[in-house]
């Protein structure tokens, strides 16, 4: 006899579970990668999704809660030092569209599959994640004079990813 995977209990499926676990980090790589940056800059957008991601272990919602604890075994928990290699997608655009598909598909299951508070729940994370990300650096300017905190590409992703998830 063995044990159901936690997500089988939730009502999910292995490839369903696949999709809500790895799209909080592919939002944080998409925002990201919206707006190219230096090193140093990506690596702070970087932390602050993976901040973002891993504090929603603590989440009331039941869902988001083994959804971030999946997502940080899998990527490295910055509470513990680990730091996961930084991704930049070769086609940033293509990137980003298939992150916003792959939301539109993570809204619709939640929609079929979840309460409404955890579907809520988890729709709004990948919010927060998208917006810790793109404010986490500021880009161009000089000296940081000039520069601007989210950049219309960022702005444009996060607003498209909200679309994405009202759906």
């Amino acid at each position: 006899m063995t044990d159901e995977p936690l997500y089988a209990k939730l009502g999910f499926t292995d490839p369903e579970w696949g999709l809500l676990t790895g799209l909080p980090q592919s939002v944080l790589t998409a925002a990201s990668a919206a707006t190219p940056d230096s090193a140093r800059k990506t690596r702070a957008e970087s932390a602050a999704g993976l901040d973002r991601i891993s504090d929603a272990r603590a989440s009331a919602s039941t869902l988001v809660s083994a959804v971030a604890t999946a997502a940080v075994a899998e990527a490295g928990d910055p509470e513990i030092g680990e730091e996961p290699p930084v991704i930049e997608p070769s086609d940033p655009a293509g990137y980003a569209a298939d992150v916003l598909g792959r939301a539109g598909e993570a809204a619709a299951l939640l929609t079929a599959k979840a309460s409404l508070a955890d579907a809520e729940t988890y729709r709004h994370w990948l919010l927060e994640i998208a917006d810790a990300v793109v404010g986490a650096a500021s880009t161009g300017g000089v000296l940081g004079i000039g520069a601007e905190d989210v950049t219309e590409s960022e702005r444009t992703f996060r607003d498209e990813l909200a679309k994405a998830l009202a759906a």
